[in-house]
């Protein structure tokens, strides 16, 4: 594909620079032609004026000195001879034919001659004794004058062209190629067993469908993995207990040969049915780490979660808005974990906040973490840093949600949440929210740390963020 479009750039930009810079030159020929005879036109103009005033030879000669611009001997002069006796006057070089001249006199009309070396130009002009011819010599090398230079100019010009294309052309190519080359990878290393293999998913918006589109797939395979060990591990928990009846049976068969051998079976078949367990345990938890390591899709998992909460929504009477969760947002972290946290901040939501309470759900994707914030309007929490804390039962004086006082609440949810992005190098914060409530603010880090020009990115985009929050709930009113 690379070279594909580097060869189809190079034929365009070659065929466009041909079809201007050909013509361009021939325009630049005919150019500098014209400037050499306008030239010519010009000092025989100069010796018009002398010719209508006097015909002395001594003042036609000082007249075509004076025109010369050039290296001399280009000028000449014609004039036919006056009265009976007077005989015709030629001044300066003669290159023009007589034939030439002589039509030129008769027809009293410019024309250029053909001569060894270049072309005249022979002008007539009305004097006393006739018409008087002014011959101008124009040499091969004034036609074509600066027309070379020009030439190597456009081709410098169209070569650059050329080259600007096909460098422009490869790059283009290579930011198509390199997405196409890691996904091809991707599958082959897949297709080899590394389950957490995943594609990040830039490039053109076809390369991004289709690495997206990969990572679903390999979440589906690793998913379907993980049932069929936890299948086998069942089916080999259950067969269990009937070997467990058969090798009690088989001790009140005596010590009778056929005993032996079938005690010596059953033990055998426990010791297969323990190694099968021990196996599929193996590749869960291997199946699991992958999982981990590749993470998940944050918008999926955030807009299959509140689809699931949003029917309790729609029977509270509750208003639900989703932000940002319209793309693809790859993170760090296993999608149960990360589906326990969000059930952990929206179940905390329906059961402090009355019914009919607004809550909102708002994913950021930043270069180096991902936001999820959770918002609602109800009353707020009294104590954030409190919440935090593992282990707050909720009974009491200073509950961080007064409308839960003495609820049974375990304490554990916030603590999920916390681990959950303190595992990416991350934090959990709470706030007030835009809508007048509680705001949990959930920064899951994607490259396992937290620098310094991090945290100063994160107050920047606290701030965007904000701004977007408010932006939103004024449109909403």
């Amino acid at each position: 594909m690379r070279w594909a479009l580097v060869k189809v750039a190079l034929a365009v930009t070659t065929m466009v620079v041909v079809a201007f810079a050909v013509p361009l030159g021939l325009v630049v020929k005919e150019l500098a032609r014209d400037r050499a005879y306008s030239n010519a036109e010009r000092q025989a103009a100069t010796i018009g004026p002398v010719l209508a005033i006097t015909t002395d030879r001594t003042q036609l000669e000082r007249a075509v000195a004076s025109a010369e611009t050039a290296p001399g001997g280009r000028i000449g002069v014609h004039v036919p001879a006056g009265g009976k006796n007077g005989a015709p006057v030629e001044i300066g070089s003669r290159r023009a034919a007589p034939a030439d001249v002589a039509a030129v006199a008769k027809l009293g009309r410019a024309s250029i001659s053909p001569v060894p070396g270049g072309s005249s130009l022979l002008q007539p002009t009305a004097v006393a004794s006739g018409i008087a011819v002014v011959e101008v010599f124009v040499p091969d090398d004034a036609l074509t004058n600066g027309v070379a230079t020009s030439w190597v100019v456009l081709a410098g010009v169209g070569l650059a062209l050329i080259i600007g294309s096909v460098a422009v052309a490869d790059r283009l190519g290579t930011r198509m190629v390199r997405p196409a080359e890691r996904l091809a990878g991707a599958a082959h290393d897949l297709g080899k067993g590394e389950l957490g293999v995943r594609v990040p998913e830039d490039g053109p918006k076809e390369l991004r469908s289709a690495a997206s589109a990969f990572n679903s797939m390999a979440d589906q395979v690793v998913q379907l993995l993980a049932n069929e060990r936890e299948l086998a591990a069942d089916l080999s928990h259950r067969l269990r207990t009937p070997l467990t009846v058969l090798r009690l049976n088989t001790a009140s068969l005596g010590d009778t040969p056929a005993a032996e051998q079938t005690r010596a079976a059953v033990e055998q078949l426990e010791r297969e049915v323990d190694q099968i367990i021990r196996t599929a345990r193996e590749q869960k938890t291997q199946t699991q780490q992958a999982a981990a390591a590749a993470g998940c899709d944050a918008a999926e998992v955030i807009r299959e979660r509140m689809a699931f909460w949003s029917a309790l929504a729609e029977d509270e009477g509750r208003t639900v808005r989703i932000a940002g969760a319209d793309h693809p947002v790859r993170i760090p972290v296993a999608r149960p974990e990360l589906a326990a946290a969000l059930d952990a901040m929206l179940g905390n939501v329906f059961r402090h906040t009355p019914e009919g309470t607004a809550f909102a759900v708002d994913v950021h994707n930043a270069e180096d973490a991902v936001i999820v914030l959770v918002s609602d309007a109800g009353p707020g929490i009294a104590d954030p840093d409190a919440a935090l804390r593992r282990g707050w039962s909720g009974g009491g004086r200073g509950h961080p949600h007064p409308a839960a006082a003495g609820g049974g609440s375990t304490g554990l949810g916030l603590d999920i949440v916390r681990r959950l992005a303190e595992s990416t190098g991350g934090d959990v914060r709470i706030g007030r929210s835009v809508l007048g409530g509680t705001e949990v603010r959930v920064w899951l880090a994607l490259d396992d740390r937290r620098a310094h020009h991090g945290v100063r990115r994160g107050h920047r985009l606290r701030r965007t963020l904000g701004t977007r929050r408010r932006r939103t709930a004024r449109a909403g009113s």
